[in-house]
């Protein structure tokens, strides 16, 4: 794991331009640092040791020192793929996953990322022909940014390894924000850095002669095959298994670990992987806590667990170091703990595995499933709902109103994903009128969907939630927060095995009446005691609610939103009304408020 930055283009001083830009991320790798330039490109790499400890820094060379490669991730078939290579006469000089991909681009072309199992972000310079390939893992695990500015192609794991170029231009991308108060999450493709882009999941990207070309090398789909549950259960049971044994590999000298919450999908890993530690952190306030129940979990297991619980005072005074190592605003509670769990691991271990992408992939959120009133609702003909949900949808905010549009609409009109802060008319009303020119929600669900217009809704919704939400929140925040911490952070579920074995469960043994991700959770069973399978998602409770009602935190984001830098973008009477109706209980603005705030303080750590 590690980190690494670079450029195309000529500028006086690369040697130093790169040591100024690799040191913008040195946390992503602590252990090392390796830089490459030859007058028209540079490649920088930070390096934490995980894999061939004493023989892995990079860049790395093919025979002739042609290419030259950085790499972010691990490869876990690297070993597969370099018997192979070696057949095919190629000369390895380590033993890590990394030169994998390098002898692997000389043999296979673009054709490599089909063959790659792994997490990865990596990018090969092609001196002899001037020519630059980069490529990003099928479901975003690792980050990649890229930005071409005044001539200049960079490129790297985080934007802020771009800031030290001096063909670098920090701008304000003003499309962005209104998105973001709706979703929660920098959704677009352009950056909250005007002209910086991410790369997207699942695509490589060359650059040639000043030109870049995008290819999308895979997409998610969902194959339903009809078999008997309890062989579907196996198969689940049996490759997450097998998943999770090539994610736990590592040098012999690496500690390996496992985070931990009360939900079934970290309880699943962590009995499978019997770590000799697991790691959960928590708050005291009541129901804010999964901690308890992790330490039962670990008894259970006969494993160490380490847990912690935090304060708002701790938590309030590192949000903005959590929102400047995220690079663009973000604001899903979720990511204080996180930063604070990673931490803690840190101290014990190089190495965590942790459940993400199991409720995407088995479908586990409770948005997937309807209601019981929503299912008697549905069979009312949709020749009358459809009419009434049209006139809900025109009604202010109201109880009832979103019920009846999600019982009316398409599922492509009422759902998302994971997250809905603000309606967008609600965003126009509090924005300055230069940020409400942003693409609509419309325009950002719409292409997701319009590939899948034949499958049922839960389908859909997964499909739309593999595309957003899980790349551009889940894994995003992962990445950051545990990369602030210089550890590694693997998620055994987001497998190209495991995304085989979920593609061909039917709908009804993802969403069941008796409970969601209905088949991972009976194949858990094998693993886990029955009451740990069936445990309800909690999904990291954050106290932010009470903590907004606490009249020294309600002044500390009343100031920020008086502030002359939140006037740029707020009506700051409104904002300001709904932080004090929260604060007097008259409304539950939470989310609303943090959403606002977050913004506020990243924008004066990075333009202030």
């Amino acid at each position: 794991m590690c980190g690494f930055t670079g450029f195309v283009g000529e500028v006086s001083n690369p040697d130093t331009v790169l040591e100024n830009m690799m040191n913008q991320i040195i946390h992503r790798g602590p252990d090392s640092a390796g830089a490459y330039t030859d007058g028209q490109a540079a490649l920088g790499f930070r390096r934490l040791s995980i894999i061939d400890v004493a023989h892995g820094s990079q860049p790395l060379y093919n025979e002739d020192r042609s290419l030259v490669l950085i790499f972010n991730g691990e490869i876990y078939n690297f070993e597969e793929i370099r018997v192979d290579l070696v057949a095919k006469g190629h000369v390895f000089t380590t033993h890590t996953d990394s030169e994998v991909l390098i002898h692997g681009y000389e043999e296979y072309g673009t054709q490599l990322v089909q063959k790659l199992r792994g997490m990865f972000a990596f990018v090969i310079w092609d001196k002899n022909n001037k020519k630059l390939f980069a490529a990003r893992d099928q479901f975003g695990i690792k980050p990649l940014y890229y930005a071409e500015m005044n001539g200049t192609l960079m490129f790297g794991s985080e934007i802020k390894s771009f800031l030290p170029h001096p063909d670098f231009k920090k701008e304000l991308n003003e499309k962005a924000l209104k998105p973001y108060l709706t979703f929660q999450f920098p959704v677009l493709n352009e950056t909250f850095f005007k002209g910086v882009f991410k790369m997207p999941a699942a695509h490589y990207m060359t650059y040639e002669n000043g030109k870049i070309e995008m290819t999308r090398y895979w997409e998610p789909k969902f194959n339903p095959e009809e078999r008997p549950l309890d062989e579907i259960v196996e198969e689940i049971d049996s490759t997450v298994r097998e998943s999770i044994k090539a994610h736990e590999f590592s040098d012999k000298a690496v500690q390996v670990g496992s985070f931990l919450s009360s939900g079934v999908d970290s309880s699943y890993v962590a009995s499978v992987l019997k770590p000799d530690k697991t790691f959960s952190v928590g708050f005291a306030a009541k129901k804010f806590s999964e901690v308890d129940n992790a330490k039962e979990l670990s008894a259970e297991l006969g494993i160490e667990n380490i847990s912690e619980v935090l304060d708002p005072e701790e938590c309030f005074n590192k949000i903005e170091e959590i929102q400047y190592m995220m690079d663009e605003p973000h604001s899903n509670p979720s990511i204080v703990p996180l930063y604070f769990l990673a931490e803690l691991a840190r101290k014990h271990v190089t190495v965590v595995l942790s459940g993400e992408g199991a409720d995407e992939l088995f479908g586990g959120y409770e948005e997937y499933d309807e209601s019981p009133s929503m299912k008697k609702y549905k069979k009312v003909p949709s020749f009358l709902r459809r009419p009434v949900a049209s006139v809900a949808s025109a009604l202010p905010e109201v109880r009832g109103k979103h019920f009846l549009m999600k019982g009316g609409l398409p599922v492509e009109k009422t759902f998302i994903g994971q997250a809905h802060i603000f309606e967008e008319h609600e965003s126009a009303s509090i924005l300055k009128p230069a940020f409400n020119d942003a693409p609509s929600v419309e325009e950002i669900v719409m292409p997701v969907y319009r590939k899948n217009p034949n499958e049922d809704d839960l389908t859909k919704k997964q499909l739309l939630d593999l595309n957003l939400w899980l790349v551009d929140d889940i894994l995003l925040k992962a990445d950051k927060m545990s990369m602030a911490h210089s550890i590694e952070l693997r998620v055994p579920f987001l497998d190209r095995e495991v995304m085989k074995v979920a593609s061909k469960v039917p709908s009804r043994y993802r969403i069941h009446p008796e409970n969601t991700k209905y088949a991972f959770r009976k194949a858990s069973e094998r693993a886990l005691p029955e009451e740990w399978s069936k445990r309800k998602k909690i999904g990291f409770p954050v106290p932010i609610r009470l903590w907004m009602q606490e009249e020294k935190y309600y002044n500390q984001i009343k100031e920020t939103f008086e502030s002359d830098y939140a006037a740029k973008f707020f009506d700051q009477q409104a904002i300001v009304k709904l932080l004090t109706d929260h604060y007097e209980g008259k409304a539950k603005n939470q989310r609303k408020v943090w959403t606002i705030y977050v913004f506020l303080v990243w924008y004066k750590k990075y333009f202030g």
